[in-house]
């Protein structure tokens, strides 16, 4: 374990590995959503952010990159069609566990695909808003940067990844709510890595040129790019 002055880059997340424990993966992508009520901000961001974004098309399109356990694209059409948005909402992420985990539940609105954002771009698809949730620590830097290329392509209007925001305090306070869970899923040992290896933003300031990163509360890492402001 490196110390959280910088980023800790040379180990990976138990769930990453494609030889883990499929009954601990399917227990954390169950318990996703309840962290990321917790901490994760989408209802501010979906107010704040997506919602003013969405009501200026009469049929918005989002898609979301990495949908993990499948609640953060559930959420957001839910929202938006209790707000009247008839909102569609495609959602893709590259590891058939996960795809094999949403698929076995009533998809709903959402169109869950196993795919990946250069798939994407391949088919020549667009969409009104991008948005990804606790992606960016995932990926190394090569990576990274395709999936910010990818998402301005795919983007007319707004992209948003919402991140996690590495700091001690957030380290120690997840340490100490998720310790009862550190034998039942990978939760606890993964989300503290996902901690050491997140962003500060002065780490991803003029990381590509259109994009901007700020700082979001409790702990949180926004980097965004205004499609829209350039057209």
């Amino acid at each position: 374990m490196t110390g959280l002055g910088r980023r800790e880059t040379a180990a990976v997340e138990l769930m990453d590995d494609p030889g883990c424990d499929l009954r601990l993966l399917e227990r954390t992508y169950g318990q996703f959503a309840v962290v990321n009520r917790l901490v994760s901000g989408w209802r501010r961001l979906y107010v704040e952010t997506l919602r003013p974004a969405l009501r200026t098309t009469p049929r918005p399109t989002l898609l979301d990159v990495g949908f993990g356990g499948g609640d953060i694209p559930r959420r957001l059409v839910g929202w938006a069609r209790r707000d009247g948005i008839d909102l569609a909402v495609t959602a893709i992420d590259p590891d058939p566990r996960a795809a094999a985990y949403v698929g076995r539940a009533p998809s709903g609105p959402v169109e869950f695909r196993q795919a990946t954002s250069t798939d994407l771009v391949a088919e020549g698809r667009t969409f009104d808003v991008v948005v990804s949730n606790h992606l960016l620590h995932h990926l190394e830097p090569a990576a990274l940067q395709r999936l910010l290329a990818d998402t301005e392509r795919l983007a007319g209007r707004l992209a948003v990844h919402n991140d996690l925001r590495r700091s001690a305090l957030a380290h120690h306070a997840y340490a100490v709510v998720t310790r009862p869970l550190a034998r039942s899923s990978f939760l606890h040992a993964d989300g503290l890595l996902s901690i050491r290896r997140s962003y500060r933003p002065h780490e991803l300031v003029d990381l590509r040129p259109g994009w901007t990163v700020r700082a979001a509360p409790p702990f949180r890492l926004l980097l965004e790019h205004d499609a829209g402001a350039g057209a």
